[in-house]
Formats: structure tokens, sequence, C-alpha cells
């Protein structure tokens, strides 16, 4: 899986982008609202490590998560 954070402009917020090993997208939500989506996708478990990391990423990196 993959992770992608977006920065938004003017009044669109910064989202996060979760996608899978084919880079489908799996999961799209603001970086201050992620529960649901997590929730939607099954990884409602793992979110203080996905957030964890969220914070720490640059904006428009790309990274390889190992759930």
């Amino acid at each position: 899986m993959y992770i992608i954070k977006v920065k938004g402009v003017a009044k669109i917020p910064d989202y996060v982008q979760l996608r899978d090993d084919k880079f489908t997208l799996l999961a799209y939500f603001r970086v201050d609202r992620p529960e649901k989506s997590l929730e939607k996708i099954g990884l409602a478990d793992r979110y203080d490590y996905i957030m964890g990391i969220v914070k720490e990423l640059p904006f428009g990196k790309i990274l390889k998560l190992e759930l």
C-alpha cells in the first residue's frame, strides 16, 4: 500500500491518498478527518500508525506502507 499527502490550496484542505500495489485509489480523505475513510477500508485499528506517518510525510512524497 502507498500513501501520498496532497497540499491543498486556498480554501481546499490538505488530503491523503491511500493506494494499493497496483496504484488503485483505496481512500481519499482530509488530513483532519480520516476516521470514516480508514474505517470504511478496514484500517481503523491502524489509525495511530497511519496518522503518525501522515504528520511526518512531506507533501507530494509517495511512501510505501507495510501493513
